[in-house]
């Protein structure tokens, strides 16, 4: 009896925690790295949203990610690719992180002080005197060029740092077995680091209450949360280094023999060639589709919010301490979403689960939508509750973004790459590779360019706000029709495993025979 109850919890353990403790050496390096550098992406994410909502206002954001940080990302790409070709693998990790790290630091102690000195308010002004209402967020983005470059480094953290190094290294490093046993437990030290990084941020955006005249509070908070930046940004440079001598140099952990394999490379594909590729397979373009269509949703509905959190709260000390809160919560909610999501793709099945995303931003997305544009028809019904239908529109939009959030990590994420699964290796490798093209980009600026556009011609972000509704939930539409086509596809395509040629479905058999 004694032996069988060890033999459960030995079970129960290796579920939990599937680990050997001479593995500690390797998993808990990697794990702090990780740590860290999702530790900065929240304070990042959090700080360069104040900076550009709070000075320039949130329709700054659609002209900024469309005309800066793209650009931003393509030149990053291609000095990356040059350093590649002359850098060891470890230079080329602290040629990539560093100036990340320094240009913060610049930025908290040197830039910000001297904000009213760089900035060309004269130029500014001018340009928006003969430029129409509309164009404000674009003259904006030149205005305050240095909140500018930092929204446009922190938007590139995520990218740079967190997709390309850390993944990149730890693909690099891990095998095979250690992989399937390990990266679960990474990803759970990204929402733990959210969790941490949530109250961090708004206990040093409230440390500043108390000061004496004179000194600006937002000064002194920035001072705190980028100093935590560059004082992590030490931590994985220095966590890098000591693996490297003292890690990778165990044969037990690492053996570059060991390692090479033949992996098929993934192609380059041009966007004409991505686009060539999705119009000759219905279901791959299916799921470019839902891509693109998360991406223009989450935009769309974002940029409103933050609009109205700039009404609520336009301090920029209160606006990042209720942004440290919503870190918080979307942390805690997606901790618990990861144990939940699992069993709603097991019970329910995959299109039930895949609906579930857009399910929760049409749901949440009309009733916030309702305060915003009906707020002056509601201000009795809402008095009801004791606030205002700005507070309570601000409020359902964090509901909103923490569900969409936390529902795409484990929800929307997992659906997709399942979708992968029935179709052959060459279909699964060029659709991957045309949704990374296509998908990314376009979901990333779709939402961009609709809101210039709409911005143009009426002006104002309360304006377009109606017409915003509209397209996004013209969008979320298109995208639940998508995944109901999508899911009969997949599930004739997983309905007979052993016979998949038989059961693919013609367009998916065109895709494999180009």
């Amino acid at each position: 009896m004694k032996q069988e109850s060890t033999q459960e919890f030995s079970k129960l353990r290796a579920f939990f925690w599937p680990v050997y403790s001479h593995e500690l050496k390797k998993l808990l390096p990697m794990f702090l790295i990780f740590f860290c550098i999702s530790f900065n992406y929240t304070v990042l994410r959090d700080t360069k949203d104040t900076l550009v909502v709070s000075g320039s206002g949130a329709e700054t954001i659609p002209f900024l990610k469309f005309w800066g940080v793209v650009p931003a990302a393509f030149l990053f790409m291609m000095i990356y690719a040059r350093m590649s070709n002359t850098l060891s693998k470890e230079n080329l990790f602290y040629a990539t992180i560093t100036p990340f790290i320094i240009f913060f630091g610049i930025f908290a102690y040197i830039l910000y002080p001297n904000r009213e000195l760089l900035h060309p308010t004269t130029s500014a002004d001018y340009m928006q005197s003969i430029l129409p209402l509309g164009m404000a967020g674009l003259v904006s983005c030149y205005r305050d060029w240095t909140f500018s470059l930092f929204y446009i480094c922190a938007e590139l953290w995520g990218s740079a740092v967190l997709s390309l190094l850390f993944w990149g290294f730890a693909n690099d490093i891990m095998r095979v077995t250690e992989a399937k046993r390990f990266y679960a437990l990474l990803a759970l030290g990204a929402n733990v680091a959210l969790m941490v990084s949530g109250p961090t941020v708004y206990y040093f955006s409230q440390v500043s209450k108390g000061l004496p005249p004179g000194v600006d509070p937002w000064q002194v908070s920035l001072n705190w949360l980028m100093g935590s930046v560059v004082i992590l940004g030490g931590v994985i440079i220095a966590t890098y280094w000591w693996m490297q001598r003292n890690v990778l140099t165990d044969p037990r952990f690492y053996d570059p023999n060991e390692l090479k394999k033949s992996k098929k490379n993934k192609p380059k594909m041009t966007m004409m060639e991505s686009f060539a590729f999705l119009a000759k397979s219905k279901y791959i373009l299916c799921i470019a589709t839902i891509v693109i269509a998360y991406g223009i949703s989450i935009n769309l509905i974002e940029v409103t919010w933050k609009g109205e959190l700039k009404k609520q709260f336009p301090s920029p000390n209160d606006y990042n301490s209720f942004m440290g809160i919503f870190s918080t919560c979307t942390g805690i909610i997606t901790v618990m979403m990861v144990f939940i999501g699992g069993a709603i793709i097991r019970k329910k099945g995959w299109t039930f689960a895949a609906m579930a995303t857009p399910t929760v931003l049409v749901l949440t997305g009309a009733i916030f939508f309702t305060f915003v544009i009906f707020r002056d028809s509601l201000g009795g019904f809402v008095a009801m509750f004791g606030t205002t239908p700005l507070f309570m529109a601000v409020i359902i939009g964090m509901i909103q973004n923490i569900m969409s959030k936390s529902t795409k990590y484990t929800l929307f994420d997992p659906t997709k790459e399942m979708a992968y699964i029935p179709l052959d290796q060459e279909s699964k490798v060029k659709g991957k590779a045309a949704i990374d093209v296509v998908g990314a980009r376009l979901g990333k600026s779709g939402g961009s360019l609709i809101q210039q556009g709409l911005l143009v011609f009426c002006g104002t972000l309360a304006a377009i706000t109606p017409y915003v509704a509209i397209i996004l939930f013209a969008t979320i539409g298109a995208w639940m029709v998508t995944v109901t086509a999508l899911g009969k596809r997949f599930n004739t395509l997983t309905a007979t495993p052993s016979t998949p040629a038989a059961a693919e479905p013609k367009e998916a058999q065109e895709a494999t025979a180009t």
